[in-house]
């Protein structure tokens, strides 16, 4: 019997698409998005950068929202194809050893620093840096093991956890999903991703517990969406949301999605003849 799968409503949709993006930035101020004061934690990489947000309100669920590659060493990471066994309790398969490495690596806080930005800093943010020094016993721990220490607190308040990614912070969310799921049984809600490329190797595809509830959303021809560009060996999980053509197309296969877009970008100087385009960009004249 197949698992039920549920429709990703539009505004989740959103809420999670502004979250993936206005997480790059140095500065964030998660209030603005609903969660609460103290509703915050950042968890950081092995430079002292944050490479994972924490965010929840009292009443309400958790965010976890992966940052995607930030630097050149991230970047470079994702030529690291070799297998890398999934670091969970049950054996879960083999995933991109690059992706891994970033659940993997120590997690540093750079307390320094932080102390003296603290005064141009919200309540919100003051309280992270004093969690953050509080747990300085988990520095030099991996992200993987710093993530789960902030989660656990509130999966045992019954909280349910949302995981969130861009490009490979899709790919962290994952693998990270699969970790917390198998040692906290259905602490998942869901997980959404944006412009994802492929995570694990056929081992992972198989054994992925949550294809159900993950959301993987690939706009146009997003060509990080094809990479590692190695057939057959390496594997999308979870469900295809493919945006063109201002429809969503679930599940289409990639080949039809290389077809389709050449296709597109053949005829688009005949398409933007016809009325359909005109009307479209009625909207427009209202801004002159």
């Amino acid at each position: 019997m197949r698992p039920k799968v549920e429709k990703l409503k539009r505004y989740q949709y959103e809420r999670y698409a502004i979250l993936c993006r206005d997480a790059y930035p140095l500065q964030f101020d998660h209030r603005q998005y609903g969660f609460s004061e103290l509703g915050r934690r950042d968890i950081h990489n092995r430079w002292g950068k944050t490479i994972i947000r924490v965010l929840w309100k009292e009443d309400g669920d958790v965010v976890v929202v992966f940052k995607g590659s930030h630097s050149l060493w991230d970047w470079a990471l994702n030529l690291a194809v070799f297998p890398s066994r999934v670091d969970a309790p049950n054996y879960a398969g083999h995933v991109h050893w690059g992706f891994q490495f970033l659940l993997k690596q120590p997690s540093h806080f750079m307390q320094k620093n932080r102390i003296r930005q603290a005064a141009n800093l919200t309540t919100a943010q003051q309280a992270d840096i004093i969690h953050s020094i509080e747990d300085n016993h988990l520095d030099g721990v991996s992200v993987i093991e710093k993530l789960e220490s902030c989660l656990l607190p509130l999966i045992s308040q019954g909280k349910k956890l949302s995981f969130t990614g861009h490009s490979s912070g899709g790919s962290m969310a994952i693998i990270a999903a699969e970790i917390i799921e198998q040692k906290y049984p259905n602490s998942i809600k869901r997980i959404v991703t944006f412009g994802q490329p492929a995570t694990g190797y056929w081992t992972f595809k198989d054994r992925y517990r949550l294809k159900s509830k993950t959301y993987r959303i690939c706009c146009d021809v997003d060509i990080v969406t094809f990479l590692p560009g190695i057939p057959f060996l390496f594997w999308h999980v979870g469900q295809l949301l493919w945006l063109h053509n201002d429809r969503i197309h679930h599940n289409m296969p990639s080949i039809i999605r290389i077809i389709r877009v050449l296709t597109s970008w053949l005829l688009r100087p005949i398409a933007y003849h016809f009325m359909d385009k005109y009307i479209r960009r009625k909207d427009y004249f209202d801004m002159h």
